[in-house]
């Protein structure tokens, strides 16, 4: 047996622990230090960080003409993100929230996925139908930019000198390249390693894309919890959702060369899953300003089910 094979999978484990430690100190400095608001921090520039797997996967199949995969690898990710990662984030921690922050942003996401089921009853995604995930995208950006204007309230005891500026950028920089690349050691060690001992190819591919386009956000979510910074953690998953169906599917339909395939599944199994996922997490927190360990657990069943109906 490959004795190189299980060094890099360890390596993949390190990289992804340390490099979501440094990559939740840098954000939280980062937040700190602006005064913008931490979810604010999550939902933009932690999301665009954690979603690079997902954008990378999507288009590379897009490229190679592996359509179906794309889509699919788009929004399985929003399920598991939500169903999974952030389910297990709220059972370990539940967290209050402000309902000016979690309503609009919530909304947008239930906005996107129900748009992109209704954009793709044709059995695809045109360009055309992209632009208008584009302009929902947009609109988010919007709000989070006059949002953090509105918060601008810098800390004062939050250190500021050169060397700690510095520190904090290699730290985000190299925390983010260490999840990624340690995501993708984790996935492509850990299937050669299932290959050897026998596991069958169709689980390790329905499992390897899964895992290895959501630890960004899985690894994030973990940090932040033991770091006691959940609002970061749901404003990464929520952020990241929302640029997973308005940013990298219209980028696919134009890789695809103008229509991007969608699978019936999509349109009548996945789709409407994220839509209860979602309805689970957000409606209830809007209404109570706080999210609740039985949203997490309600969340996580619907997952399960959703896997064992795809599995079964």
């Amino acid at each position: 047996m490959n004795i190189m094979l299980f060094v890099l999978f360890a390596l993949g484990v390190l990289l992804i622990v340390k490099g979501g430690d440094w990559f939740v100190d840098a954000a939280t400095w980062m937040a700190e230090v602006s005064g913008i608001p931490k979810f604010i921090v999550g939902a933009t520039v932690v999301s665009f960080a954690t979603t690079l797997p997902e954008l990378l996967v999507s288009s590379i199949a897009t490229y190679q003409g592996k359509t179906t995969m794309a889509i699919g690898n788009a929004v399985g990710s929003v399920i598991a993100n939500l169903g999974l990662i952030m389910a297990i984030g709220l059972i370990c921690m539940p967290s209050v929230i402000k309902r000016s922050q979690i309503a609009l942003k919530g909304a947008v996401m239930i906005l996107a996925s129900a748009s992109l089921l209704v954009l793709t009853k044709g059995g695809s995604l045109s360009v055309t139908s992209g632009l208008v995930l584009v302009a929902i995208f947009l609109f988010f950006m919007f709000d989070n930019i006059r949002e953090a204007k509105a918060s601008n309230a810098p800390s004062e005891n939050v250190p500021k000198d050169k060397a700690t500026v510095r520190t904090n950028i290699f730290k985000f920089i190299g925390g983010a390249a260490g999840i990624v690349v340690g995501a993708q050691l984790l996935v492509d060690k850990g299937s050669a390693i299932a290959r050897l001992i026998g596991i069958p190819e169709s689980v390790i591919g329905l499992t390897a894309i899964a895992i290895g386009t959501s630890l960004p956000e899985l690894v994030t979510t973990v940090t932040s919890i033991i770091k006691k910074q959940s609002s970061m953690s749901v404003g990464n998953i929520i952020g990241a959702n929302i640029i997973d169906l308005t940013m990298i599917l219209p980028v696919c339909s134009v890789i695809s060369g103008g229509r991007l395939t969608v699978e019936a599944t999509t349109a009548a199994v996945d789709l409407p899953v994220s839509l209860v996922i979602m309805a689970i997490m957000i409606i209830p927190a809007v209404m109570k300003g706080r999210f609740s360990r039985w949203q997490g657990a309600a969340s996580l069943a619907v997952y399960c089910g959703y896997l064992g109906y795809m599995f079964f």
